[in-house]
């Protein structure tokens, strides 16, 4: 059975497709619903269902930015679009973040049921090549030159390595220029914690690596080695995510557990043994209080206390709280460290999310600006990081119970 939330701002339309579709019936249970795309948000996170139903134009966080988001903590999600907007380009912006079918209002429950079991059939046929464990064949020459890259300190020329990596159909003629080097190493667990990565799972992790960046994997040592080639934008964009993908493909999939190590980037190919010993050396370390992807540059943040690195990320909220583009990857960049260890650690040390402590931030200067100013609410709003007054005062009603006008007259009286 697959999991859904559904979102959509008009509650007819959202209690009707609860109501006239036999979901269970096609394969399919509704964990949530919501109302706009915040609270929609909230329930991909809390239930992590394996589709999100959502309408394109919706209450403070749009269809398209509701994808965005997800895809950032749930990448492993799969995305519909329902929308009365017959605009293809406009669905095109989110193409990117998992899109798996874009519906036109009105739809009736016989066609949308239609769509639905052909989504079903689309997430079982994902599962099914994430499993397949087959082992590609690649031509000799490409996989002992990828081995001989990783596991030796090269002696060639950095020109010689990029003939030769052409040569072997990693990269294209002239589809090389400004790319860096990073190498991941994925072991995959069993229940009892041992490994029990096996050589044919090198596919399962190829099939979410094509979907961000240029890439080559192999087997070494019981474990998947892959090297990763992109921009520096692309890794900062997609790097973070596409190993998330990977861990929570594994989990909800296989049903296993799954560790990450993440090397440095290098500028040139004469640089991936030295990634290589990274992403090993991160893969291999043992720490069960922080989650499974690993970053080598964590690890030498983690000189200091787990402490001291939330100290320095409730800082930043607190000196930028009121920049409405502040995210987790801002911080995350700020303090040096990834997104993904920054996020284990605000949920080890202080049981919240990055969004929580960012909203608690703004939601205390808020309350503070209704009682000691004359400030308006839509000035209370901007200056507090919001540039949508009715989103501002839904979030404050949600932290606090009332209204800002409500919570101002109540402190007056």
């Amino acid at each position: 059975m697959y999991t859904v939330v559904i979102a959509d701002d008009e509650e007819e339309i959202r209690k009707s497709l609860i109501k006239k579709i036999e979901w269970e019936k096609i394969g399919f249970q509704i964990v949530g619903e919501a109302a706009n795309g915040e609270d929609a948000l909230e329930l991909v996170e809390k239930y992590n269902p394996d589709l999100l139903l959502t309408d394109v134009k919706m209450p403070f966080i749009s269809g398209i930015e509701l994808a965005r988001q997800v895809r950032e903590i749930r990448p492993a999600i799969q995305i519909a679009f329902l929308s009365g907007y017959d605009d293809f380009s406009y669905a095109q912006q989110a193409i990117q973040y998992n899109i798996i079918s874009y519906m036109l209002k009105p739809i009736s429950a016989e066609d949308l049921t239609k769509e639905l079991i052909h989504i079903r059939e689309k997430i079982e046929e994902k599962f099914r090549q994430f499993v397949s464990f087959y082992a590609k064949s690649e031509k000799i020459e490409k996989t002992e030159f990828l081995m001989s890259l990783l596991m030796e300190e090269s002696k060639s020329r950095n020109e010689e390595l990029m003939s030769h990596i052409v040569e072997c159909g990693i990269l294209n003629e002239g589809h090389h220029e400004n790319l860096k080097y990073t190498v991941i190493v994925t072991s995959i667990l069993d229940e009892q914690g041992e490994n029990c990565t096996t050589r044919g799972m090198v596919h399962a992790v190829d099939s979410i690596l094509k979907k961000y960046v240029k890439y080559a994997s192999v087997y070494i040592q019981g474990k998947v080695v892959s090297l990763l080639m992109a921009t520096n934008a692309a890794f900062e964009k997609y790097l973070h995510i596409l190993v998330e993908d990977i861990c929570q493909n594994v989990q909800r999939i296989m049903e296993y557990e799954c560790l990450i190590g993440v090397s440095r980037s290098a500028d040139a190919l004469i640089g991936v043994h030295e990634c290589y010993l990274e992403a090993g050396k991160a893969n291999e370390y043992i720490d069960s209080d922080v989650n499974q992807v690993r970053f080598i540059a964590d690890l030498e943040q983690r000189r200091k206390s787990s402490q001291i690195i939330c100290d320095q990320a409730v800082r930043i909220i607190n000196e930028q709280y009121m920049d409405s583009n502040l995210s987790l990857l801002d911080v995350s960049s700020q303090i040096s460290v990834s997104p993904n260890y920054l996020s284990a650690l605000i949920k080890k040390e202080n049981g919240s999310t990055f969004k929580d402590l960012l909203t608690r931030k703004r939601m205390e200067k808020a309350q503070e600006l209704l009682f000691s100013s004359s400030m308006k609410i839509r000035e209370i709003a901007e200056t507090c990081g919001y540039n949508d007054q009715h989103y501002f005062s839904y979030c404050f009603k949600k932290y606090t119970g009332m209204s800002p006008n409500a919570c101002r007259r109540k402190n007056e009286e």
